[in-house]
């Protein structure tokens, strides 16, 4: 069993308010959960730090657990909520993100099913193939590598791995879906953000500098779209 988090917070630089963006005329926030709600999740939270998003999860019967507005991510608000709701060490916790109204259950499902195969690894995520050359040099798109096993060596914006003899090969598109071991996550939200993280801007790069094992799972279905920007809702 697993529990999902969505979190949200109402400031955005690219897209301010987005979690109440309409969809069909529900705010986005509520599509999300709607997609939580689909899987076999013993429970699904929404953390925030803002009472406009809280109210409108709480109309749909969404769980609301109010945190800090000083959070740097996504992930640091889901680790106070592990902490206030005092979830066990070994309790799989599955960081839906807000902005992901199209996620398919069966991907969230996936992340879940694969920690809870691989008692070593600290975290679970899915990727799918790149669908064109753009995609793969595209730095919005995040690329990951993974060993013959399916943990994961690196996570980059660069188009990886470099094909410099023309062979052809199937990259890798990382899908920004999470599912934690308590204790991982809790630890991850203790340190400082790494060398590597920095420099791409990929958090998950602070768990494989710290040595963390991350497991990749093959997407069992192309995911939906993520919102960013009011463009990508009117794409939409």
């Amino acid at each position: 069993m697993f529990r999902i988090i969505i979190p949200a917070r109402y400031e955005s630089t690219r897209f301010p308010g987005k979690p109440l963006a309409l969809i069909s005329g529900r705010p986005m926030i509520v599509c999300v959960y709607e997609r939580a709600r689909a899987t076999s999740a013993r429970e699904v939270i929404v953390a925030t730090d803002d009472e406009r998003i809280a109210a409108a999860a709480r109309l749909a019967g969404a769980d609301v657990c109010m945190t800090a507005d000083s959070h740097a991510s996504g992930t640091d608000r889901i680790a106070e909520v592990a902490r206030l709701r005092r979830f066990g060490a070994d309790d799989i916790v599955v960081n839906l993100q807000g902005d992901e109204p199209r996620m398919p259950a069966a991907l969230i499902e996936q992340a879940a099913a694969a920690l809870a195969a691989h008692p070593s690894a600290a975290i679970a995520t899915v990727a799918s193939p790149l669908g064109s050359h753009a995609e793969f040099v595209d730095p919005n798109v995040v690329k990951v590598v993974t060993d013959r096993g399916g943990r994961a060596l690196y996570f980059s914006r660069a188009p990886i791995p470099h094909d410099r003899d023309g062979t052809g090969h199937e990259a890798l598109r990382h899908i920004g879906l999470y599912a934690w071991r308590t204790r991982a996550l809790l630890q991850f939200a203790s340190l400082a953000p790494t060398r590597l993280e920095s420099l791409e801007k990929l958090e998950q790069l602070r768990a494989l500098e710290h040595g963390m094992e991350v497991r990749v799972v093959a997407a069992a279905e192309p995911p939906g779209a993520d919102i960013n920007t009011p463009e990508d809702l009117a794409r939409l």
